[in-house]
């Protein structure tokens, strides 16, 4: 059991990551690239990703996987904060860990073999391998899907934001169940090993991840800048981007044609252009126009912040919506 203390002060500070962290997905996949959980979700993703990487050099996939176990504990310094700005700047943040972090990041890792002794030394040569190991990996078995990636987080805000918007902080901590469990002070989780995160005034961070499998996972060190990462809905055909889920409604698609009834739906739980684009697989100016038509029909309200719009249901899109479920 993972028990998370929070404070009046941490109640403030917490808040929800901007969208999916490169690194996090690529060390959470390569867990389950290692293992059986999830069958039905992941092994459509597992075997399209284990053909690609048969073309990487071995010992690139050799290194990803001893540094990232099927399961149990893995290094801190393979997740930085850094990766929120993108997988470079994640690489470059992990590739600039200071070697005595590094070697005793490593020793969580049981019976690490005897090459991976140049990566404990820090040696320059093996940094380097370390990031181009990441990099293609990245590109094998997450870049091609990113967008649907994106896509299910988008959504998934979306869901947390509607539970801030009603009822604050604590509303979106309780919106996670079953996975988490608010009982004020304490958010709770299923664990692997029983475990008390003292917030202490830092606040939380909570990152959504695609390939996070069930239970949420958190850094080992507790100096760290506190974070949850915990897994989002997504269905067996994810990997896909198939968007059957969004296509309810037969009349719907009859009324307002299926690009266009895909597209009121994805506003169900408000989002931007760039969001909407992603959750129906369109372009961005296909998405837009879709918007605009909607908006002209009072079907969404569509507010500017800034260099963003912001794209909502009406009363009558929601009626719309309501008599239209199938």
């Amino acid at each position: 059991m993972l028990k998370v203390h929070f404070t009046r002060e941490d109640l403030l500070r917490t808040r929800l990551a901007p969208g999916p962290d490169p690194l996090w997905e690529v060390i959470l996949s390569v867990n389950l690239l290692g293992n059986r959980d999830g069958q039905a979700v992941f092994d459509a993703w597992r075997v399209r990703t284990r053909s690609k990487l048969r073309h990487l050099p071995p010992e690139q996939i050799r290194l990803i996987r001893c540094l990232a176990p099927p399961c149990g504990d893995f290094p801190d310094f393979l997740t930085p904060p850094q990766a929120a700005h993108g997988l470079a700047a994640g690489v470059e943040a992990v590739l600039s860990t200071p070697v005595p972090r590094i070697r005793q990041e490593l020793a969580v890792l049981p019976r690490l073999p005897m090459w991976t002794r140049p990566l404990i030394d820090g040696e320059p040569a093996a940094l380097r391998m370390l990031g181009q190991s990441l990099h293609a990996y990245y590109t094998c078995a997450v870049a091609t899907r990113w967008q649907h990636i994106q896509a299910l987080i988008d959504a998934d805000r979306g869901v947390r934001a509607r539970a801030v918007l009603h009822g604050g902080v604590e509303a979106m901590l309780e919106s996670f169940r079953p996975t988490l469990r608010w009982s004020r002070p304490v958010l709770e989780a299923d664990y692997p090993v029983d475990r008390d995160l003292h917030l202490k005034g830092r606040g939380l961070l909570l990152i959504p991840s695609v390939f996070c499998w069930r239970t949420p996972v958190t850094l080992i060190d507790p100096d760290l800048t506190p974070i949850l990462v915990y897994p989002v809905a997504r269905g067996p055909q994810w990997w896909t981007g198939d968007h059957a889920g969004l296509r309810g409604g037969q009349a719907l698609r009859r009324l307002l044609g299926e690009s266009r009834a895909m597209a009121l739906r994805a506003v169900e739980d408000g989002c931007t252009t760039g969001e909407l684009a992603r959750r129906i697989g369109l372009a961005s100016p296909t998405a837009s126009q879709h918007a605009t038509a909607l908006r002209e029909a009072g079907l969404i309200a569509s507010t500017r912040r800034g260099n963003t719009v912001i794209h909502t249901l009406t009363p009558l899109g929601v009626g719309v919506l309501a008599a239209n479920r199938e």
